[in-house]
């Protein structure tokens, strides 16, 4: 059977529709738009005519959206830029304590240039007490930052009550939806808000490209220094092909999202149910209802998430232990810490995100393969269960790191250095990867004398 993708909060394949749109400006209308000439003014006139779409999507104004690399710099863009737009008058940030880490370690970055910033916490469901965040507000606050929807357990914000609260307080409100754009409902004038982040790749779009929404007559500073690209706002030319795909993708997100989350809504019900139902001592984590279409995360008892990931893996099903940006971290999920959960359960938990090309069959596949899994891992002896570092400290890491186990075809070895991420056959020779090598230098990298 084919593999099953369940990891679309991840990344989104690029919908046919989008490849079909870039094409053109890959080879022949391959202009720069800033140049005068006709095939510059032709990627002119294409890229316009993408912002129009973004910016039709969320309800904005063309003139209001600035294209980026990503979500990641659009987060880094408002915070850095609303922060030095400030400098020497105000000095305070309000964010959450679940946010993703483009705005935490950004946060954490203006901390040390002397910002305060207060990370406030969330409910056992993820959620964001929007009388919390009035108490956090005072005189130097210059920028409160909360998602739209977190991007590990589907919670879905009380953005537009927080933007009431900035609006009444004069204080400029940025949200992350990349989460959410093009996916649910996000018009920036329902949500109250003055800066937006999106991305392009996790609605069909293509990697590479994002926007950055600033209400108009709010004031940010540049973080990006060179050129006059996107009036003076953004230095570097333009993707042109990435910028149209965007394009492509938001207009089609406008077409199919409400019919698209009904279905998803059904199949995540189905799955969540499921498990349920047919494994026990399962969790679901984040809120029951306000949530995401497409969510699904799970903590399961005694259970390693990331044993139970490369176990599906390896029956084809792809899913994720939380943020992607994070995924090579061993470190249980800030977001899961948040929502109250122990370390134990945390690093437990699984994340299944769902999408354009998940249909009931899938679902259905996921059930039945899932507690055969879980009970496989639950009878597994202690000395295999634990982390890569947990194995080292124990003494016997060749012992603990390197798991074996069944596929339908054959045994493969698994090197459970996270860091590594090796699924190698045994005998594939060391330079296709071994897996002893591998776990070699492993040892080495962490200190570990050989022997």
């Amino acid at each position: 059977m084919g593999r099953i993708y369940l990891d679309y909060a991840a990344t989104t394949p690029t919908h046919a529709e989008v490849l079909k749109a870039m094409r053109p400006f890959l080879r022949d209308a391959f202009g720069n738009p800033s140049s005068i000439h006709s095939a510059g003014q032709e990627a002119r006139v294409a890229v316009e005519e993408a912002r129009d779409r973004v910016a039709s999507m969320i309800g904005a104004s063309s003139e209001e959206i600035v294209f980026t690399s990503g979500g990641t710099e659009a987060d880094n863009f408002a915070l850095k830029g609303m922060a030095y737009a400030n400098e020497g008058k105000r000095n305070h940030i309000i964010t959450s304590s679940v946010e993703h880490h483009a705005v935490l370690e950004t946060c954490k970055f203006l901390e040390r240039l002397g910002f305060a910033v207060t990370f406030l916490p969330v409910d056992g469901c993820g959620m964001i007490d929007p009388d919390d965040v009035r108490k956090a507000i005072t005189e130097k606050t210059l920028l409160i930052s909360v998602m739209h929807a977190n991007n590990e357990v589907g919670t879905i914000e009380p953005v537009a009550e927080i933007g009431k609260l900035a609006r009444e307080s004069g204080i400029c409100f940025h949200t992350d939806a990349v989460q959410t754009a093009g996916h649910i409902p996000v018009k920036v004038d329902d949500l109250g808000v003055d800066i937006l982040a999106m991305s392009a790749h996790k609605l069909g779009g293509p990697k590479g490209v994002g926007a950055l929404y600033v209400r108009k007559g709010t004031r940010v500073v540049s973080f990006m220094h060179g050129g006059e690209q996107e009036k003076g706002r953004r230095a570097s030319t333009e993707n042109v092909p990435g910028i149209v795909g965007f394009g492509k993708a938001a207009e089609i997100a406008q077409r199919d999202s409400d019919r698209e989350a009904k279905r998803l809504t059904t199949l995540r019900d189905r799955l969540a149910q499921g498990l349920a139902q047919h494994v026990e001592r399962v969790r679901l984590n984040g809120h029951p209802t306000r949530r995401l279409p497409n969510n699904v995360n799970v903590s399961v008892d005694d259970v390693e998430g990331e044993l139970l990931l490369l176990n599906l893996n390896a029956r084809g099903i792809c899913v994720s232990t939380g943020s992607a940006c994070s995924s090579s971290s061993s470190e249980p999920s800030h977001v899961l810490l948040a929502l109250g959960l122990s370390h134990e359960r945390a690093r437990g938990s699984v994340r299944f995100s769902l999408g354009r090309e998940t249909h009931e069959r899938d679902i259905d596949r996921v059930l039945a393969i899932m507690p055969e899994v879980v009970t496989k891992l639950r009878e597994m002896p202690p000395s295999m269960k634990g982390t890569a570092a947990e194995a080292v400290a124990a003494g016997n890491p060749l012992r603990n790191a390197i798991l074996r186990y069944e596929t339908e075809n054959h045994t493969r070895m698994l090197c459970r250095f996270s860091h590594l991420r090796c699924l190698t056959c045994p005998g594939s020779g060391v330079g296709k990867g071994c897996v002893l090598a591998k776990w070699q230098l492993a040892r080495r990298e962490s200190g570990t004398p050989d022997g």
